[in-house]
């Protein structure tokens, strides 16, 4: 069976025209995929025998709620989807003065093995097909009865390990006959897989590249994110000022503040004297508590201070607001808590 929402346009044009039908069809079931249709015969457009034949030979990825968590504060809602092979995933969809973001999972689980995330505890299974990232955002805009203009692929998963899939996402998330969001209003999170991130260079999309760095040295780098032993800091930092050369965007780094770790003074210098002269921006980020650690949040008077050491060296640093507090709205416990309770 074809994975149907995964075909770029030309290769559903293919298909159709393979069927025997005419190529403007192709057009009309690209656009009821696109608004979600979550089966052929709701395509009401199309004749019978066409229905028929995408019914037996293409599948339509869906997104289905297995359970919802709406925040009292600032209703951050948050997902456990499940997919059509009974995998779980997480996404978050948080509301701000300029619209809405999601916040997509791009594997079910995760190999990278950062110890203050929730996701890796909970092992590996597969990565995400193009289609499967697209049902996220299209599942959660109809629920909401929302249009979703950014997203974020810093869920579930490690973007850069699905290399194919997540650029096929790309693709097709930005067409201008599919959800039509622009490139400029998509994140692109990694752990720092040098290679990929050449890789991703090479397509000067106008996204903005987001690096997990969380730490400003290997050996402090090491213990909490194992990818830093392939790729060390100083090849991380040299792929990010090329990726910078090579596409003109600025690379923003996700720094977790965690307390006693890495929120010191001389943390604070040494990633300062780390990313001079790169143009970036550093989100800070008060660590999350995950089940099984004992990291906790660094204070405020830290989170300050480290901001403050950074613009010594004309580094731009902001403190990330936390939203969805009350319902763990970052990735990974809400599926580790369902497997837990019994969840299948």
């Amino acid at each position: 069976m074809i994975d149907i929402k995964s075909l770029y346009y030309d290769e559903l044009e293919e298909l159709i025209l393979g069927g025997g039908f005419p190529k403007f069809r192709a057009k009309q079931v690209f656009q009821w995929l696109s608004k979600g249709a979550l089966s052929f015969k709701d395509m009401k457009n199309l004749p019978k025998n066409l229905a028929e034949f995408l019914e037996g030979s293409c599948y339509i990825s869906v997104a289905n709620i297995e359970k919802k968590l709406v925040s009292r504060y600032d209703k951050t809602v948050k997902y456990l989807f499940r997919l059509n092979d009974g995998e779980f995933i997480e996404t978050v969809v948080m509301s701000y003065r300029h619209g809405y973001s999601i916040c997509v999972s791009t594997q079910v689980g995760c190999k990278m093995g950062c110890t203050f995330c929730a996701t890796g505890k909970s092992g590996f299974s597969r990565s995400l097909t193009a289609s499967e990232i697209l049902a996220q955002i299209e599942a959660a805009g109809r629920d909401l009865k929302v249009r979703i203009s950014n997203i974020v692929l810093m869920g579930m998963g490690e973007p850069l390990d699905n290399f194919d899939n997540v650029i096929r996402f790309l693709k097709l998330v930005s067409s201008p006959e599919g959800l039509n969001i622009g490139m400029r209003h998509i994140t692109l999170s990694t752990c720092g897989i040098v290679p990929k991130i050449y890789e991703l260079a090479e397509y000067k999309f106008a996204l903005t590249l987001s690096v997990s760095l969380h730490a400003p040295d290997n050996k402090t780098r090491s213990e909490t994110m194992p990818v830093n032993k392939r790729y060390p800091i100083e090849q991380l930092i040299k792929a990010c000022r090329d990726y910078f050369d090579i596409t003109g965007r600025r690379v923003s780094f996700e720094y977790a503040m965690i307390d006693g770790i890495n929120d010191s003074d001389e943390c604070a210098e040494k990633l300062g004297k780390l990313l001079s002269g790169l143009n970036c921006h550093v989100n800070l980020i008060p660590v999350n508590s995950v089940k099984g650690s004992d990291y906790k949040k660094s204070r405020v008077e830290r989170q300050k201070q480290f901001v403050n050491i950074l613009s010594n060296y004309h580094i731009t640093a902001t403190v990330r607001r936390t939203l969805g507090s009350d319902i763990n709205a970052s990735c990974g416990q809400l599926k580790r808590n369902h497997t837990e309770e019994g969840g299948k």
